[in-house]
């Protein structure tokens, strides 16, 4: 008896929450129009796949506030109000860092990794594990052709290994509005201009996704400590709108198969969740 009394608790707190979170008519999100794999305007991302079955769960209408992923983006999508008005913008970002500090999050609902990158038959096949590189003699160093970023991981291995001075460096965020980074690696090995990277797993999945299966060796980095390379994603919304932080995190349990399945689409490689610490604003 006591079980049943606390299910229909439960299921009466969903019902009201879902009922506020479902007044606005309308599943508003805040996207990038050209940031492949992720979002795209014409809804070929992952996280516009995402977006719409969760409208759909809800049966709600999906709209998009479109603005360019750089410095600045939850300023002027989530946090931003319309034009006379108390409403915002958007009200859902589909990816942020687990625990992201300027929002508040979801439970994660993917864990991917850095991947190493190598175009096959340029003289690089007999690379299997990433530590290899720094053991290249002189001569071999002097050939490689690795992207650099300017921030990341892989740019503090590469620093690591002695290799900097082997990379071509690339800007993270470009605010070029015909291609973003993915696109641009993706292009960059294509022609010849690098022969590697070590590239963000969702990005990696572009690349992969764009090319002939087998053109690349795929090795995954292994964080360690002082070394990080796989991380968890998760959704944002305001600080303050729990209700609907509490209606994503439902969505995320109820479409786990089905999210799982949009990612691998992608070939986006998926590590098992961690147990995440809660935040004192998840209380």
């Amino acid at each position: 008896m006591r079980g049943l009394v606390k299910a229909t608790a439960i299921l009466t707190f969903w019902v009201v929450i879902s009922a506020s979170v479902l007044a606005g008519g309308k599943f508003r999100v805040c996207a990038d129009p050209l940031h492949p794999p992720y979002s795209t305007k014409d809804g070929s991302g992952f996280e516009n796949k995402i977006a719409e079955l969760f409208a759909k769960n809800l049966g709600q209408e999906i709209e998009y506030k479109w603005f360019s992923q750089r410095i600045g983006f939850i300023r002027n999508t989530l946090k931003a109000k319309l034009p006379d008005s108390d409403l915002y913008k958007c009200d859902v970002v589909m990816g942020v860092p687990a625990g992201y500090d300027l929002a508040l999050t979801t439970r994660p609902y993917y864990h991917s990794t850095y991947l190493l990158l190598i175009a096959k038959g340029r003289g690089w096949d007999d690379i299997t594990k990433p530590e290899q590189l720094g053991e290249l003699s002189l001569q071999r160093q002097e050939k490689l052709r690795i992207a650099m970023f300017d921030r990341g991981p892989g740019t503090a291995w590469l620093q690591k290994m002695g290799l900097l001075d082997q990379g071509i460096p690339y800007q993270t965020m470009t605010g070029d509005d015909k291609s973003n980074l993915a696109m641009r690696i993706e292009k960059d090995l294509q022609v010849g201009k690098i022969d590697m990277v070590i590239l963000w797993g969702v990005m990696a999945g572009h690349v992969l996704s764009q090319s002939p299966e087998n053109s690349y060796t795929v090795i995954p980095m292994t964080s360690r400590p002082g070394m990080k390379f796989d991380f968890s994603i998760a959704m944002a919304v305001r600080y303050g709108d729990k209700e609907r932080q509490v209606v994503l995190n439902k969505l995320i349990d109820e479409n786990e198969l089905a999210i799982r399945k949009v990612m691998e689409s992608n070939h986006i490689p998926l590590l098992p969740i961690p147990e995440q610490k809660p935040r004192k604003d998840d209380d």
